[in-house]
C-alpha cells in the first residue's frame, strides 16, 4: 500500500509517495514565502473594480494577486485573505501569488506532513530522492525505448518524446513513463506534450486511448493529440513543481540538497562542505546553525569554482 512519508529537511520539505521501493509522486515545499492554504491580513494596494481584481501586500512584504474582491474595496483598506497559489518562478521573472478574501482564522500554511496525512521519518528508504532529485535536475527521464525530455517556459511546461523506434511504438510506450514522471516531478499548470507525429487517426487514437488509461486518476484536462503529434494538458497548479524549483533556481536547490548530504555523513570530525560558489553563497547562516545543531558537529565551508552546481559534497575533517 502507497504510504506519503515526510523528510523535514534544513530549508525545506520533502515528501514521497511510497509504495515497495518506488516513489510514485513528490512533493517539495520551500518556506519563507506565501503558500497555499495560509491566511493572514493584509492591506489592498491596488483595486480594479470592473474585474474585482487586486493586489494585496503581505505583513512579510510578498504581494500576491487577489481574485473576487468584493464590491466597495478600498486601497490602502486591511483585508484578511487565502492563500491559492503560491508564487512561480519564471526565466526573468516571478509570477506572484494568488490569494483571495477570508472570513477564516489567520493560519499558517499546513505543513507536507498535515496536507499529505504523512510519517514524518528521519530518511526516506535509500536512493528515493536522490533519484528523484537527478532526473528533475537533468530535466531528462530515460524509458525502456527512448526519453523523456523536460523545458520550462513561461507559458508552460514542454516534455518531447525522443526514441529510435518506430513514430506509433514509441508515443504508444512514453504514455506510462511519462504520466509516471508527471507525478513524480509535482507537475501542475499547462503542460504541454510534443509525440512523434502521427498521420493515422488510428494510431493517434492509440495514443490517446494509452494516456487515458495512464492518467486516470490525476485530475487533469487535456486535448487529443492533433496531426503534429502535440497533446496539451491542464491540471490544478497551487505551488512550484519539483522540475520548476531545480530548473530555475538551481544554487538555492543544490545547497539544499548539499545540507541533506551533509546530514548523512556517518564519520566522526567537523563536517566540511565544499561547492561551487554560487551554492556556498546560498548557504544562509541560519542554516548552518541549524546543520550544526542537528549533527553535533562544527560546520566548515569551502568554495570550489571547479565544481558543478550540483556537484557539492559533504566529509567529516579532523578537528
Amino acid at each position: 500500500m502507497a504510504e506519503w512519508l515526510v523528510e523535514r529537511g534544513i530549508g525545506e520539505e520533502r515528501a514521497l509517495l511510497v509504495e515497495g521501493e518506488e516513489a510514485l509522486a513528490a512533493r517539495l515545499h520551500w518556506p519563507g514565502r506565501l503558500a497555499a492554504g495560509q491566511v493572514e491580513d493584509a492591506v489592498l494596494v491596488h483595486f480594479d473594480p470592473s474585474r474585482q481584481r487586486g493586489t494585496a501586500r503581505f505583513a512579510g512584504g510578498e504581494e500576491a494577486l487577489v481574485d473576487r474582491l468584493p464590491v466597495g474595496s478600498r486601497e490602502g483598506a486591511p483585508i484578511r485573505l487565502e492563500v491559492t497559489r503560491a508564487a512561480t518562478a519564471e526565466r526573468g521573472r516571478l509570477k506572484r501569488a494568488q490569494s483571495r478574501p477570508s472570513a477564516a482564522a489567520p493560519c499558517p500554511a499546513p505543513s507536507l506532513a498535515e496536507t499529505m496525512a504523512g510519517e514524518v521519518v528521519r530518511r526516506f528508504p535509500a536512493g528515493l530522492w536522490e533519484e528523484l532529485w537527478t532526473e528533475a535536475w537533468a530535466g531528462e527521464v530515460a524509458f525502456a525505448s527512448g526519453s523523456l525530455l523536460f523545458s520550462v517556459t513561461p507559458a508552460m511546461t514542454l516534455i518531447d518524446i525522443d526514441g529510435g523506434i518506430a513514430p506509433a511504438a514509441l508515443a504508444r510506450e512514453a504514455a506510462a513513463p511519462l504520466a509516471r514522471t508527471i507525478r513524480r516531478f509535482d507537475l501542475g499548470g499547462a503542460i504541454g506534450i510534443d509525440f512523434p507525429s502521427l498521420e493515422r487517426k488510428e494510431d493517434r487514437r492509440a495514443v490517446d486511448a494509452a494516456l487515458d488509461e495512464a492518467l486516470a486518476d490525476w485530475p487533469h484536462e487535456r486535448t487529443a493529440m492533433n496531426g503534429f503529434g502535440f497533446v496539451q494538458l491542464v491540471a490544478r497548479l497551487e505551488r512550484p513543481s519539483l522540475l520548476h524549483r531545480l530548473t530555475l533556481s538551481r544554487p538555492g536547490a543544490a545547497a539544499r540538497m548539499l545540507l541533506r548530504r551533509a546530514e548523512r555523513v556517518d564519520q566522526p570530525g567537523a563536517l566540511l562542505l565544499s561547492a561551487h560558489p554560487a551554492v556556498v553563497s546560498q548557504l544562509s547562516e541560519d542554516w548552518i546553525v541549524e546543520l550544526a545543531r542537528r549533527t553535533g558537529r562544527e560546520v566548515r565551508l569551502a568554495a570550489d569554482p571547479a565544481l558543478a552546481l550540483d556537484g557539492g559534497f559533504a566529509q567529516a575533517v579532523a578537528r
